[in-house]
């Protein structure tokens, strides 16, 4: 674990819970990502110390808390800037606002940990980084709103959380959310490209993206189905989330409570806006309805 892991000549990743990404130019270090607390912020500054590297910049694909945890720790330690794309940016300045995106209020004392909540850090729009030579930032929306993935100079992709490994898949099954449409449309994006390494950072890495791909599309397929046919009776949201817990064997907690209440709110959103879902008020309750 914490392994430096080199994938070509220019690029590295360091193998841990979210890999981050290294790529070398001209003796310094941009990072992709800087992990997820201030000990994995650690871990990566040893590792581009250890390669005689200093840290050039962060690049955050997006600004969920184990993706921007190392990164006022980085900063603080080597004044370097970190850049993100849209809301994204806002996020990383202001990290209340991912549990109050997810719980719709001011987050209780549970959603305030730093599984949810990472340490605010100075953060740039991505399109002010003077980007080396050969590095490239891929829009991949649906994850998070303003997600992006990094191409390094030697064609590898790192592609933050727009695919999720089979295990976590298997366990979980219904992974965290912001817009199923674009999420959809990111993974039709990402199959096409032509890479020699794709990087998830929750996946181990592959020469060939197509087939994580297309299990991640079935999945969100598969939950499509489930919500379709929970509100084949018309059901009020909180039966809706009731019955995908029970479903899946999902444990009620918290933080599942936000994470997965929040991804089936897309959902439902998803549905109603194409026209495969009803929603009506009556006794003061928000009700959904599949349209037959």
């Amino acid at each position: 674990m914490y392994e430096l892991i080199q994938v070509g000549k220019r690029t590295h990743y360091l193998n841990c819970p979210v890999r981050v990404g290294f790529i070398e130019d001209a003796g310094r270090a941009w990072l992709v990502d800087s992990g997820g607390d201030k000990d994995a912020g650690k871990k990566a500054l040893k590792a581009a110390e250890g390669k005689g590297l200093a840290v050039a910049a962060i690049l955050n694909t997006h600004s969920h808390a184990d993706h921007i945890g190392g990164n006022q720790l980085i900063q603080q330690r080597t004044g370097c800037p970190a850049y993100a794309a849209g809301v994204e940016r806002a996020m990383t300045e202001c990290p209340m606002l991912e549990g109050v995106s997810l719980y719709g209020g001011r987050p209780p004392a549970e959603l305030r940990g730093k599984f949810l909540l990472a340490p605010e850090s100075r953060s740039q729009p991505i399109e002010e980084a003077v980007l080396p030579e050969g590095v490239e930032i891929v829009p991949l929306p649906g994850h998070a709103p303003g997600m992006i993935g990094v191409k390094s100079p030697d064609d590898i992709y790192f592609l933050a959380d727009c695919v999720t490994s089979e295990e976590v898949l298997e366990k979980y099954h219904v992974n965290y959310l912001y817009d199923v449409g674009a999420f959809l449309a990111t993974l039709d994006r990402v199959e096409r490209l032509a890479g020699a390494l794709f990087i998830p950072a929750h996946a181990e890495p592959v020469e060939d993206i197509r087939p994580l791909v297309a299990r991640n599309r079935l999945k969100v397929y598969e939950i499509i189905d489930a919500v379709l046919e929970i509100c084949a009776q018309p059901r009020p949201f909180e039966q809706i989330l009731r019955e995908v817990f029970r479903r899946y064997r999902l444990k009620m907690d918290f933080a599942q409570h936000a994470l997965v209440g929040s991804t089936i709110r897309s959902y439902l959103s998803y549905l109603h806006d194409e026209g495969r879902l009803a929603a009506r008020f009556e006794d003061d309750l928000l009700w959904w309805a599949a349209v037959r």
